[in-house]
């Protein structure tokens, strides 16, 4: 009689974890595509900052991953509001828009306009400057974790002036850079540093800092309403997976649909100047 129950119960516990695995279709509400508008004019210490690119493109469904979906045919120009020099981007018939021809000007403003299916978005930015970096180190103790290298970076903020800035770090093999975001609201005037490091995996050494890697760094001198933006962003990507984290928002960006504001687009409009140097560990 015993065997029998075991028995029983073993067949109980195996058709639970059989039915497990059955598939359920969940049906996902789906908003209306938006524009996404990348509109990054970046300029490098020491170079003219002529050529510059603008991406156009549309939202997708969360689970989509085959879809095309570069915007082309749209009238995208920059207009400095200072001087009113207008620059107009040419359609590259893939989702980019191009110029040779733009004229960066330290502390200017600048305004975007994007025309696209008879309706207009704007945004505007400032230029704004940037110290060059001074130096970057390594080190096993400047970090979380003394068995891992990290990496500094030095640089002077002005004084008696509100600074925003936003590091940008890649290891040549990464696939995405990592941002950070810093302000000199309790630094003001002093030599600035900022650290990075990879967490240590027992598994796989290579998910952290080793002789021999390279890292592009990049520093960015930029807006404070640009410092709170990619500051959200970085905060709702850091806590994903985090069942205490609040829950993700639409975060909206600097880019105003003039002729329907409810039809907004995503993106940001930036322009910045930024230095940059690649590293290797020793």
């Amino acid at each position: 009689m015993k065997k029998y129950i075991k028995l029983s119960v073993i067949l109980a516990v195996f058709i639970t974890f059989i039915s497990c695995d059955d598939k359920i279709d969940v049906d996902v509400p789906e908003a209306e595509p938006r524009l996404v508008i990348e509109a990054s004019l970046d300029w490098e210490k020491g170079t003219s900052g002529n050529n510059q690119t603008i991406k156009i493109s549309t939202s997708t469904p969360y689970f989509q991953t085959t879809l095309n979906t570069s915007v082309i045919g749209a009238s995208v120009k920059v207009t400095n509001n200072n001087s009113n020099a207008v620059f107009n981007f040419t359609d590259q018939n893939d989702g980019t828009y191009t110029i040779n021809n733009f004229i960066p000007v330290l502390n200017d403003s600048y305004t975007l306009e994007v025309i696209h299916n008879g309706e207009t978005y704007t945004a505007t930015e400032n230029l704004l400057p940037v110290s060059p970096i001074n130096a970057v180190t390594q080190s096993l103790e400047g970090g979380f974790d003394d068995e891992v290298l990290d990496v500094s970076i030095f640089f002077d903020d002005p004084v008696n002036e509100d600074n925003y800035y936003m590091f940008r770090i890649k290891e040549e093999s990464d696939l995405f850079a990592s941002l950070e975001a810093q302000s000199d609201e309790f630094t003001n005037g002093n030599e600035q540093e900022e650290f990075f490091e990879k967490g240590r995996d027992d598994e796989n050494e290579l998910e952290e800092f080793n002789p021999g890697d390279i890292v592009n760094i990049k520093l960015y001198g930029i807006s404070q309403r640009y410092y709170n933006y990619i500051s959200l962003l970085s905060e709702q990507y850091d806590s994903a997976g985090n069942p205490f984290a609040s829950i993700p928002a639409e975060i909206k960006g600097n880019c105003v649909n003039v002729t329907d504001e409810s039809n907004y687009a995503f993106g940001y409009f930036r322009v910045t100047e930024f230095d940059q140097v690649d590293y290797t560990f020793q």
